[in-house]
């Protein structure tokens, strides 16, 4: 699965589409198939693991607008 395909990246994309900005630590956001995601404690994983993350996924969310992603 790449990262545009997960769960967390979709969630994000879908809230910083609506909100404009990245969403906090206890923002869960609900996805069209109903499923519920718990996508501001994704976001700082993400970020606490960014050296593991491959060029691809970093590029996703930095095409985001994700700064330290860069």
């Amino acid at each position: 699965m790449t990262m545009s395909q997960s769960k967390g990246f979709q969630a994000l994309a879908q809230y910083i589409q609506r909100e404009g900005g990245l969403p906090g630590r206890a923002v869960v956001e609900r996805l069209p198939d109903g499923t519920e995601h718990r996508t501001g404690i994704w976001i700082g994983n993400q970020k606490a693991r960014r050296d593991r993350l491959d060029p691809a996924q970093l590029r996703a969310l930095a095409d985001l607008g994700i700064e330290w992603a860069r």
